[in-house]
């Protein structure tokens, strides 16, 4: 007799001998109360219970289907794969942010007449400073939301950078300069609110304020992005120091703009863009009949164990002035980050007519020429740095100047103390506290020469850290 007849005629018998007992609340439950007794053996047991349970659970599955084909998941709210965010339905929302400090005792040249520097970035005072403010970045919080749509993948990103600094309101905005004072508030920078849309095959256009083209990887590569870099001014800090602005390179900035990035040909990506026209900051009133233009070109690759990002870019813009006349300012700048093992190299140059040296159109040009003609200052520049990492601790230093020229012999008249070179030395050590924590100590010697001779130097020291998310 096989095993299913035995336990047939073994359920039977114990059927019988329970059949004066009071009714049970189901088979499971017989089953155990033949299998206590010992009529089932544990292999009949086994066998019968699983059998039991079997369209119990396909009935189970069959409910669960049911429900899961019930619930709307365009209504659900999942977690990001990576990063802070959340997926709402069709789009995906993003929040990203920074927060920095850092204590700067800056030590300047006591002011004489022969520490007069026109465009000078190493600070001059009677006595020391000491600030409790932002380095080169303010803070910020990124928002940006994703999704696709007809083919296309969309996004829009709002990017509000608030210092910790009180801000002295006036033609810049939250960068106009600090106000130490009580009562005083934050000033809040909002520099990101753009669109994007693209496929990857066709590459991606960009519409709103964001990033400029020109210089912006300079400033992105600079070491001193996480830390304070050249202090500016200390005795009345504003949303930011200059790091190494005016000493290496000319600041990209926060620009309104209408951009396209092509896709990526084995590492090859190029940007063009149309740009909303720069007033000068130091010449005569203007009336811009065109925008301006600005492309860059990045290579990433990589050579062995070395890893290589090479970059070109460009800027071009007519500047029409309201009495008559015009100038275009235009510049160039080239630069590559190296990396192998812990070790890494960044190398960089520019050079630009019209452009200034600090900010687009700080002491760009010159005085008006003969008839309509306005002259323009040249100027160059460039920085060299090294970061070597071994675990949890960094240390690196870099070197650069900012030169400028005189537009004409009346501009050497007219201007005789006018920059001629600001340069500066920084070495830093970083210490990775946590994934977002970096605590940074850092030293920078600031000079500043005129054409005159003059010369000014500051010495500052920062200890502080940033935190990233």
């Amino acid at each position: 007799m096989n095993i299913r007849k035995a336990l047939c005629a073994s359920v039977a018998m114990g059927a019988l001998a329970l059949a004066a007992t009071p009714a049970h609340a189901g088979t499971p439950e017989l089953l155990k109360r033949l299998h206590e007794k010992g009529i089932l053996t544990d292999e009949e047991y086994k066998e019968l219970l699983s059998e039991e349970a079997a369209p119990s659970a396909a009935a189970s599955g069959d409910a669960t289907a049911k429900a899961q084909a019930s619930i709307d998941t365009t209504r659900m709210v999942r977690m990001t794969d990576s990063g802070i965010g959340l997926e709402v339905g069709p789009a995906t929302i993003t929040f990203s942010g920074s927060v920095n400090g850092f204590y700067v005792h800056d030590n300047p040249d006591t002011p004489t007449a022969r520490t007069a520097v026109v465009g000078g970035i190493a600070n001059v005072g009677a006595n020391n400073s000491s600030a409790i403010r932002n380095g080169l970045l303010p803070g910020f919080l990124k928002v940006s939301v994703a999704t696709k749509q007809a083919g296309w993948d969309v996004g829009a990103t709002f990017g509000m950078y608030p210092g910790i600094n009180s801000t002295a309101w006036g033609a810049l905005g939250a960068n106009n300069g600090g106000q130490p004072t009580a009562l005083a508030t934050a000033g809040i920078d909002f520099r990101q609110t753009f669109m994007t849309f693209g496929k990857p095959d066709i590459g991606t256009f960009k519409i709103g304020r964001d990033i400029g083209l020109f210089a912006s990887e300079a400033i992105l590569n600079d070491i001193t992005l996480l830390s304070a870099g050249t202090p500016g001014s200390n005795v009345a800090p504003g949303n930011t120091t200059l790091g190494r602005i005016g000493v290496g390179y000319i600041y990209t900035d926060f620009q309104p703009q209408i951009t396209y990035t092509s896709p990526s040909f084995g590492g090859l990506q190029a940007s063009v863009g149309v740009f909303q026209p720069l007033s000068s900051l130091t010449g005569p009133a203007e009336s811009n009949s065109a925008p301006g233009f600005q492309g860059k070109v990045t290579y990433d690759g990589k050579f062995g164990d070395v890893a290589t990002r090479l970059w070109v870019s460009g800027v071009t813009q007519k500047h029409d002035l309201v009495a008559g006349g015009s100038f275009t300012g235009s510049g160039v700048d080239m630069g590559g980050k190296l990396t192998v093992g812990p070790l890494t190299a960044t190398g960089y140059y520019y050079k630009g007519s019209g452009l200034g040296t600090t900010v687009l159109g700080l002491f760009d040009t010159g005085v008006p020429q003969t008839g309509t003609s306005v002259a323009k200052r040249d100027s160059e520049g460039f920085y060299a740095q090294a970061m070597a990492t071994f675990g949890k601790f960094s240390i690196g230093g870099s070197y650069g100047e900012s030169r400028l020229d005189y537009a004409s012999a009346a501009d050497q008249v007219a201007n005789p103390n006018l920059l001629k070179v600001n340069s500066s030395y920084v070495g830093q050590l970083r210490y990775g506290l946590t994934s977002w924590v970096t605590l940074i100590g850092e030293y920078v010697h600031s000079q500043a020469k005129a054409h005159s001779g003059n010369k000014a130097e500051s010495d500052a020291v920062a200890v502080g850290g940033i935190l990233f998310f």
